[in-house]
């Protein structure tokens, strides 16, 4: 089973291009901080702005990187089967350990075309399968019932759950079992998310704060209440204000600050606004991390 803290990696961009040394000194920076694995081509990774070649480039340059040391879960989702059937047969074949396949966004299928989606992918690829649900990002909501349907398959191993409903993780427990794998999909409740029956976090915070969001998971899998509280409280402002423009553009300007990579993104997405920047300062500062924190990512 998956848990702990598992960035949603961003992707370094270079005048347009991908920044392959910043990405390999960055993945070998999330294992050194003792992120519990690793998400490439997710949202934050800009996956709806890269090529076809390019996805398939940084998941198996991330594998490359990884060694097997952390699991590697790769971002393969599409609101095309067969697509999300391309991509998740390259991930295994890369070397990762799981895919991340989000419900297909704006055709809008049902629960019955969601499930038989998943399916298709599940019965054509041989590797783990988290879903991941974000109603916000895809307009539909996978119900807890259509989950429970779908971990009966012997592959479909967990949930990333961005809805921010506290009460579904543990309803789906008692739906699904105990060993459904169930991750939070928002830094905000990574920590509610525990206290409810969850395993750990995807998390956009973790790109800047990783050693932080391992020690908070650490911390309550060990049961210190105190350091995990500390931890909390330091991280609360970062899970709220890098979400105040649309992600990933905030903790992109704040990786730059750390000297991690540049706060380009691609269009349609663009920099950190001003007033965004402001935020994302005053919550860094509040958890202690900044440029200062450009040596330890060298």
């Amino acid at each position: 089973m998956f848990k702990g803290s598992i960035p949603a990696l961003i992707t370094p961009f270079k005048n347009g291009e991908i920044d392959w040394p910043a990405f390999e000194k960055f993945v070998e920076w999330q294992i050194e901080q003792g992120s519990h694995a690793v998400v490439p081509c997710g949202t934050t990774g800009e996956s709806p702005t890269v090529s076809h070649d390019e996805h398939m480039a940084i998941v198996q340059r991330c594998a490359d990187v990884v060694k097997k040391r952390i699991p590697v879960i790769a971002g393969t989702g599409s609101n095309s089967t067969s697509e999300a059937i391309e991509l998740t047969q390259h991930a295994k074949d890369a070397g990762a350990d799981a895919a991340l396949i989000v419900t297909p966004y704006y055709n809008k299928p049902t629960q019955d075309g969601m499930y038989a989606h998943f399916k298709a992918i599940h019965d054509a690829v041989s590797l783990p399968i988290v879903v991941y649900n974000i109603p916000g990002r895809c307009v539909v909501d996978m119900s807890n019932e259509t989950l429970a349907e779908l971990a009966k398959l012997p592959n479909v191993i967990g949930v990333k759950d961005a809805t921010g409903d506290l009460t579904r993780p543990l309803e789906l427990t008692r739906m699904a079992g105990k060993d459904f794998c169930q991750l939070s999909g928002d830094d905000i409740t990574a920590a509610a998310f525990l206290a409810q029956g969850g395993h750990g976090v995807i998390s956009v915070v973790a790109n800047v704060a990783p050693k932080m969001c391992a020690d908070m998971q650490n911390a309550w899998e060990a049961g210190d209440m105190d350091t995990f509280e500390t931890l909390r409280d330091k991280l609360a402002p970062l899970g709220k204000d890098l979400f105040c423009e649309s992600n990933p553009a905030p903790v992109k300007y704040a990786a730059s600050l750390m000297g991690l990579c540049s706060d380009e993104v691609r269009l349609p997405l663009l920099p950190a606004s001003k007033s965004a920047r402001a935020k994302v300062d005053a919550a860094m500062e509040y958890a202690g991390i900044g440029s200062e924190s450009k040596a330890s990512a060298a």
